[in-house]
C-alpha cells in the first residue's frame, strides 16, 4: 500500500468519502460535508494527489462554512489552517530532520523521500520560515530556513 491509499484508508475510517473526478473548476480539490473530490484534470500522479488529499483532510478537522471566496480574511485563515495541516501532516519538522537522517542532499530527494512534490515541499518550507524565522530547534537538532534549507545535529 502506498501512501496515497493509506491515506485514502484513513478518510474512509473517518467517515469521509473519497473520489477522483472531472471537476469544471480550475481547484484540485474539494471538501463538503464529508466529501472529498479530487480533480482528475489536474492531479496525475499518487504524489499530487497525496498532497492535495491531506489538504482535504486539513479542511475537514480545520474549516467551516463556504471559504471559497479567499478575499474575507476569515477564510483565507481557514485555508491556512488547512495547508498547515498538509504540511504538518505530511511533512513536519520531523520529517525534515528524517530526510537529513536518511542523506537527502537536496529539496529533490527530500520531497521524494516524503512522497510529496517538490512544490509542496517549498510550500511548507516557506510556511515554517514564516512561522519559526531564521532557524528553529527540535530534540538535538536545529533546522535552519534561511538562506536554504540545512539541518544539522547538535553535539
Amino acid at each position: 500500500m502506498n501512501r496515497y491509499e493509506s491515506l485514502l484508508d484513513e478518510a474512509y475510517s473517518e467517515g469521509i468519502t473519497v473520489k477522483e473526478v472531472k471537476l469544471k473548476s480550475n481547484s484540485d480539490g474539494l471538501y463538503v460535508s464529508n466529501k472529498i473530490a479530487l480533480n482528475k484534470n489536474r492531479l496525475n500522479t499518487n504524489d499530487e494527489k497525496y498532497c492535495i488529499l491531506a489538504e482535504e483532510l486539513g479542511h475537514h478537522h480545520t474549516s467551516y462554512g463556504n471559504i471559497i471566496d479567499l478575499n474575507d480574511i476569515r477564510n483565507a485563515k481557514q485555508e491556512y489552517q488547512a495547508r498547515l495541516y498538509s504540511y504538518n501532516k505530511l511533512v513536519g519538522l520531523t520529517g525534515i530532520i528524517k530526510a537529513f537522517e536518511a542523506k537527502c542532499t537536496n529539496r529533490c530527494e527530500t520531497a521524494e523521500f516524503l512522497g510529496v512534490t517538490e512544490s509542496f515541499l517549498n510550500e511548507a518550507i516557506d510556511c515554517y520560515r514564516d512561522k519559526y524565522g531564521i532557524s528553529v530547534e527540535l530534540d538535538n537538532y536545529t533546522i535552519c530556513f534561511i538562506p536554504n534549507l540545512w539541518v544539522y545535529q547538535q553535539l
